[in-house]
C-alpha cells in the first residue's frame, strides 16, 4: 500500500530552524563527540567515526526534539503529551520536567520495561496502548489531549522536534572538518525521519560533502523502499523487530520530501547484524547501543560495499537497552 507524495518540496525546517534550536539547546543538551577506533577501522576497510547519541541526556537524540519543542511553547502552557516506543516518551518526559510542566506519554504495552521505567522516572504520567494488535496511539494521543487541554509533541512530523534534531547534524559537520573528513556518507539511523531529514538539512547548509543516508532494520524499511519508488511506502507490520526505537508504520509527512531531495540511498541491516555492532560499539568505543541505535553502525561495518568513500559517518542513535538484550548482544561475539 502505498501514498503518494506531492511534488512541492517540503520547507517544514530549514537551517534557521535549527540554529535557533541550538541557541535554546547550548547548556541544556550535551555536545557528543565523534569517535574513532582502529579496530572499527580495521574492520569496515575505511575510517568509521561515529556519532554516539546514547551520551545525550535521556540516552537519546530525542532530548534534542523534546527540548527545543518544548523550550518554544507559550509560558502558560498547561502540559504536553507524546507518543512513543520509548525514546521519544524519555526525552520530552524529561524535557517537561526541566521546564516544570506536566507529561503524558503514550507507549506501547510491549515497549522495553527499562523505557517504561525510565519515561516514569521523570515524572510523566505513562498510558499504554495495544500496539500489536493495531490501538491507534495517534487516535489515543489527540483524544487525550483534547479531554486535558495538552500540547501535542510528535516523535519526527513536528517542525520544532525536527530542528532540535538537526543540532545533531550541525555538531557532526563541525567535528568531521576537525577530523579532516569532507566528503563521506552520513549513515543515520531512521525511523520516522525526524534526525535523518534535521541532519540532512544541517549538512546541506554546513557540509555539502557529507551525504546523509537512513538506515533501517529488514523488514522495516519503509524509508528505504520509499526512496527507491518515490512515494511513502507503508511497512507490514508495526512490531516483531528487536529495533523497537525505529519502527514506525511510513514515512513521515514532512520528513520524507526532506529526505527524498537531500539523502543517498538507504540501506537495511538484519537483526544479527545489527547485536554484532551492538558488541562492538561496547568493545571497541566503550558505549552502549540498543539495537535501533546500533543499524547505522551495522551498516558501516558489515555492509561496506554499500558505502561509498574513504571515510564513513554514522550515529549511535540510542542506548536504551534493557540487560537480557544487551548481554544477548555480547553472546553473539565481536
Amino acid at each position: 500500500m502505498t501514498e503518494t507524495i506531492s511534488p512541492p518540496v517540503s520547507d517544514a525546517v530549514t537551517i534557521d530552524d535549527i540554529r535557533a534550536a541550538a541557541g535554546r539547546l547550548e547548556g541544556v543538551a550535551r555536545v557528543t563527540p565523534l569517535l574513532e577506533s582502529p579496530f572499527l577501522n580495521a574492520l569496515a576497510g575505511r575510517r568509521v567515526l561515529v556519532k554516539p547519541e546514547c551520551l545525550q541526556r535521556t540516552g537519546s537524540f530525542k532530548f534534542r526534539g523534546g527540548w527545543s519543542a518544548i523550550s518554544a511553547l507559550p509560558k502558560d502552557t498547561g502540559g504536553v503529551i507524546a507518543y512513543s516506543s520509548g525514546n521519544h516518551a524519555q526525552g520530552v518526559a524529561h524535557a517537561a520536567e526541566i521546564a516544570g510542566i506536566p507529561a503524558v506519554i503514550i507507549m506501547p504495552a510491549d515497549a522495553p520495561a527499562l523505557k517504561l521505567a525510565n519515561t516514569r522516572a521523570h515524572g510523566a504520567e505513562v498510558v499504554t496502548y495495544d500496539r500489536v494488535g493495531g490501538e491507534s496511539r495517534e487516535a489515543l494521543g489527540q483524544k487525550i489531549a483534547a479531554e486535558r487541554g495538552l500540547t501535542l509533541v510528535r516523535p519526527y512530523d513536528e517542525p520544532l522536534v525536527m530542528a532540535g534534531q538537526g543540532t545533531c547534524g550541525l555538531e557532526i559537520a563541525r567535528q568531521a572538518r576537525e577530523a579532516g573528513v569532507e566528503k563521506a556518507d552520513v549513515l543515520v539511523c531512521c525511523g520516522g525521519g525526524g534526525l535523518t531529514a534535521g541532519i540532512a538539512v544541517a549538512l546541506e547548509a554546513e557540509a555539502p560533502g557529507l551525504r546523509p543516508r537512513p538506515v533501517e532494520p529488514e523488514g522495516f524499511d519503509d524509508m528505504t523502499r520509499s526512496l527507491e519508488t518515490g512515494q511513502r511506502e507503508r511497512n507490514p507490520a508495526e512490531s516483531g523487530s528487536i529495533c523497537d526505537a525505529i519502527l514506525t508504520p511510513q514515512p513521515g509527512e514532512l520528513t520524507f520530501p526532506i529526505i527524498q531531495r537531500l539523502c543517498g540511498p538507504g540501506i537495511a541491516v538484519s537483526e544479527t547484524e545489527a547485536l554484532h555492532a551492538m558488541a562492538q560499539a561496547f568493545l571497541r568505543l566503550k558505549v552502549v547501543a540498543e539495537p535501533g541505535g546500533a543499524v547505522a553502525l551495522a551498516a558501516a561495518l558489515f555492509r561496506p560495499e554499500a558505502v561509498e568513500g574513504d571515510a564513513v559517518i554514522c550515529t549511535i542513535s540510542g542506548g536504551n537497552v534493557d540487560p537480557a538484550m544487551f548481554t544477548r548482544a555480547l553472546e553473539t561475539g565481536p
